[in-house]
């Protein structure tokens, strides 16, 4: 077997052996050095235009942990068990007029900054004439997209490492946004809750994965 057919099948091992966990093992802990590999291989993903539209909000407190399982349904198993919680931000009413796209152009990509300059124009022109995002909801559900590809990057880094994770959507989204703002963790006008993600060690057997046939999602355009 050829090194690339031995890397093909690894890629295909590990993913088969990724599920999205329900049920955690409280007593192991994941490494911190096994825990920031995870956290850099989100901080290296991609994203529109460079912008990097989110926040990641790792929960320690056990309070908070505590008082987020009311409002945070299908976060409980991992919040009473998982390694590590996080929670994902998306930043709200991002334009080519934003403070943050401000600073990622002059602080991260190192070029001078103009609204008036051509990358801003096209950026803003993308925005509002081939995506449509004219208005709050439609900016944030764009950035708030962009999110899961560091979570995609996140769960599958994590099963390299044999590290088990599991994405989260069961919570009332404005009641945790609320919750957050309270505690001064969040900027209601600058952030929303796109997601919740738990890893750790799985206490469970791993199912057998059930997928649609390949023929079914995907076809080929000659």
């Amino acid at each position: 077997m050829t090194d690339q057919a031995e890397l093909r099948n690894e890629i295909l091992a590990v993913h088969k052996r990724r599920f999205a966990t329900k049920a955690f093992d409280p007593t192991k802990k994941i490494a911190e050095e096994d825990w920031m590999t995870i956290m850099e291989a989100a901080r290296l993903s991609p994203s529109s235009f460079g912008y990097e539209p989110w926040k990641f909000l790792l929960v320690e407190s056990q309070q908070v942990k505590d008082e987020l399982q009311d409002v945070a349904w299908g976060a409980r198993n991992s919040l009473n068990g998982a390694s590590h919680f996080l929670i994902v931000l998306a930043r709200k009413n991002l334009t080519g007029h934003s403070p943050h796209v401000k600073h990622m152009v002059e602080d991260v990509f190192g070029v001078p900054y103009s609204e008036t300059s051509p990358q801003t124009i096209f950026f803003n022109n993308f925005q509002k004439d081939d995506f449509g995002l004219t208005d709050e909801r439609s900016l944030f559900d764009w950035a708030s997209k962009q999110t899961y590809i560091p979570l995609a990057n996140m769960m599958t880094t994590a099963a390299y490492l044999g590290i088990d994770s599991v994405p989260i959507e069961g919570f009332n989204k404005e009641a945790v946004e609320n919750y957050l703002a309270e505690k001064k963790f969040i900027d209601l006008d600058e952030f929303g809750v796109s997601y919740m993600a738990g890893f750790g060690y799985r206490a469970q057997e791993v199912p057998e994965k059930k997928r649609q046939n390949l023929s079914d999602v995907y076809d080929v355009i000659k």
